[in-house]
């Protein structure tokens, strides 16, 4: 298991009970959860990745078990890696999945790599 499966049901679920529709795709060793084209939610192992945008970031990062999301040394402003502790409740983990879904509409999508002949 390279992510986690029970987390992965619970957002999957808690999106639908938002009537958000979404596709999964496996990336980063884990799974994320494409909203309109664009990287909404994620799984990295046990931990939540949610895309807040700049205006949620910092507080996001106040509340606790998260932290910036750095994967190269340096934060990605706006997205947020959030431990078990901190999506535990369901409230916790509808708070995030609210967050990144209000963000999704003014999210830019990821340029498209041409593929090679």
């Amino acid at each position: 298991m390279a992510y986690d499966e029970y987390l992965a049901d619970r957002i999957a679920q808690c999106l639908r009970s938002k009537n958000v529709l979404f596709l999964e795709k496996k990336m980063f060793g884990g799974i994320c959860y494409m909203v309109n084209e664009k990287m909404c939610l994620g799984i990295v192992k046990d931990e939540l990745m949610a895309r807040v945008g700049p205006d949620a970031y910092e507080e996001c990062l106040a509340r606790d078990g998260c932290t910036d999301m750095n994967f190269t040394g340096r934060p990605l402003k706006g997205f947020v890696f959030v431990e078990a502790s901190g999506y535990d409740l369901e409230d916790d983990l509808d708070y995030y999945v609210q967050k990144a879904v209000d963000f999704n509409p003014l999210a830019k999508k990821s340029k498209k790599r041409k593929k090679k002949k």
